[in-house]
């Protein structure tokens, strides 16, 4: 995981959070890197439906519709498939990066030194009894210290993430979330980021990325 910052605050007083500039990586979204509200916009919807999705239980001729309108919707982007380089999804200067694989992070900070923000894990992410799947917490660790890892420095990628489960992380509550820089050497970078719920820590978890070298996937 990679990404660039300048710490532009995004969207309606959001911070971006270390995706402000993901051209020079060769990503052209084309018109939604100029207007990303739109695709971001269904994106969200996107999120909200999974939601919806796996905390329902719907009787059979709504699941039959649900269904038919699911695989329209597939239909209509089929016709519009791109590679890599050209996809908005994960890619864009908004808040979650326009993205539904891990839990929209709403950041208040954000610099090469650290970062402090807030996440819900939807019903998406339940695990089981209330909690948060186990292997959604890693993800989210991830999704921030890696970003924060090549935040105003060149790119780089995950090499180990060691997390520690503290306590049950909550689903449908607002949990703070606080990542910070602690160190290079080389072309190695150490960051430590926390997941709290109110005063209760949730997990905690260290990273070791490297930095890519020129012309490096």
């Amino acid at each position: 995981m990679s990404g660039n910052s300048t710490g532009e605050s995004v969207g309606e007083g959001a911070i971006g959070g270390g995706w402000s500039s993901v051209s020079h990586r060769g990503f052209d979204a084309g018109v939604h890197h100029e207007n990303p509200q739109p695709y971001a916009a269904m994106v969200e919807v996107a999120r909200d439906m999974l939601d919806e999705l796996a905390g329902a239980n719907p009787p059979p001729d709504v699941v039959d519709k649900v269904s038919a309108h699911l695989a329209d919707v597939q239909a209509l982007l089929t016709d519009h498939q791109v590679s890599e380089r050209r996809r908005p999804f994960g890619h864009l200067d908004v808040p979650g990066r326009a993205q539904c694989m891990s839990p929209l992070i709403e950041f208040d900070r954000w610099d090469r030194d650290g970062a402090a923000g807030t996440v819900t894990f939807g019903r998406y992410y339940l695990g089981g009894n209330g909690a948060a799947h186990g292997g959604t917490i890693p993800l989210m660790f991830d999704e921030v210290l890696g970003r924060l890892a090549s935040t105003d420095r060149t790119p780089c990628r995950t090499a180990y993430l060691h997390v520690d489960f503290r306590s049950i992380t909550p689903i449908d509550a607002e949990l703070t979330v606080d990542a910070r820089f602690e160190r290079e050497e080389g072309r190695k970078r150490y960051l430590r980021a926390e997941l709290r719920h109110g005063d209760v820590l949730c997990a905690e978890a260290e990273g070791l990325f490297i930095e890519l070298r020129p012309g490096q996937p």
